[in-house]
């Protein structure tokens, strides 16, 4: 499924980048789980049109004027404020672009955004963490009006959250599993919103595709997952021969026990146990050793738990102790009694 989701950003951002037209360009939501991939998938796919757009014309801003053709920078990434209002959201976009905004009231803000968009040919804007925003909240409203203003400005904005469907962003909505689409339904309440046109404007001006964890339900489902641990366990800097260490015997079921697929989750479940390898010099993964490795919240934490972002963690199912022989003993062979034996 990321393959799908990078060729969806890509595609949009070429689409836009390459059209001498004026006017706004579609955007793309990238919906999800925490620690599914999405940033990671996004980045790629801006970084795959960034190394292309800058061959093309020829590592230089062509519009520019003579003495500013450096300032170019095709894509641009910010984290949305986990209280966002139109002040901060400007002053993240600025510090991407390294600008000076001391001192600058919102309208300056909004300006100078728009001066940095322009000046540096910007095609792409990523906001990630979008469904920070929470649309109770009156300011978090004036962001989204903010985000349909910078996208008059010819940029793709890409937004990246986790539950877009249901955070207000758009229209509450139900995916399809068929056509792997989000289908959102007519406009009914149109008289209880203070902005009742807003998530129509959003739908109108983004498509959404949905970044999926990895499923253990079909062979299908199954061999993509054993097709990602093979592709990671190639990675693994052990001493010992990493082929099959992942992705051989009961290691993927264990594996997506251990992570319910959530490749955020395996990432640091294997940097932890390829840490404790290491140090115990056997070099190796296995089931023993990664029993002894659990992954918290505390190991994510740029993911905001309010905001949905922090996956679910299962727990370790250890099998269960054998008891000791005799009917007196209360320990299992675990326990003190097998230590004095």
């Amino acid at each position: 499924m990321s393959a799908a989701v990078a060729w969806l950003v890509k595609a949009r951002i070429e689409d836009g980048a390459y059209s001498h037209k004026a006017g706004i360009r579609t955007g793309v939501m990238v919906n999800g789980g925490g620690a599914q991939g999405k940033t990671e998938t996004v980045c790629e796919a801006l970084a795959a049109f960034e190394a292309e757009w800058l061959e093309v014309n020829e590592y230089m801003n062509p519009e520019a004027m003579a003495g500013t053709r450096d300032l170019l920078a095709p894509v641009a990434y910010v984290r949305c404020p986990v209280k966002a209002t139109p002040v901060s959201t400007c002053q993240r976009i600025l510090d991407f672009y390294g600008e000076d905004y001391k001192n600058m009231r919102q309208e300056d803000l909004i300006r100078t955004v728009n001066a940095a968009i322009s000046a540096h040919a910007t095609k792409a804007l990523v906001i990630d963490d979008i469904t920070r925003l929470k649309l109770h909240r009156e300011s978090d409203q004036d962001v989204l009006d903010l985000l349909l203003e910078v996208m008059s400005m010819s940029v793709t904005l890409i937004l990246v959250g986790v539950g877009i469907p249901v955070s207000g962003l758009l229209r509450r909505g139900r995916f399809d599993p068929v056509r792997k689409q989000w289908i959102i339904p007519p406009v009914r309440d149109r008289g209880r919103s203070p902005n009742p046109e807003a998530a129509t404007q959003h739908e109108r001006r983004f498509e959404m595709i949905e970044l999926e964890a990895f499923s253990y339900d079909s062979p299908a489902q199954i061999n993509a997952w054993v097709d990602h641990l093979t592709a990671l366990e190639r990675s693994l800097r052990l001493l010992t021969d990493t082929s099959g260490m992942l992705s051989g015997g009961a290691m993927p079921e264990y594996l997506f026990g251990r992570t319910n697929g959530v490749v955020g989750l395996l990432e640091k479940l294997i940097q932890r146990g390829c840490r404790l390898a290491i140090e115990d010099g056997c070099e190796r993964l296995d089931t023993t050793l990664l029993n002894r490795c659990r992954v918290s919240p505390t190991d994510l934490p740029d993911l905001d738990a309010e905001s949905g972002e922090q996956p679910t963690i299962p727990p370790i199912q250890n099998p269960p102790k054998k008891r000791a022989k005799g009917r007196n003993s209360v320990f299992d062979d675990s326990g003190p009694a097998a230590e004095s034996a």
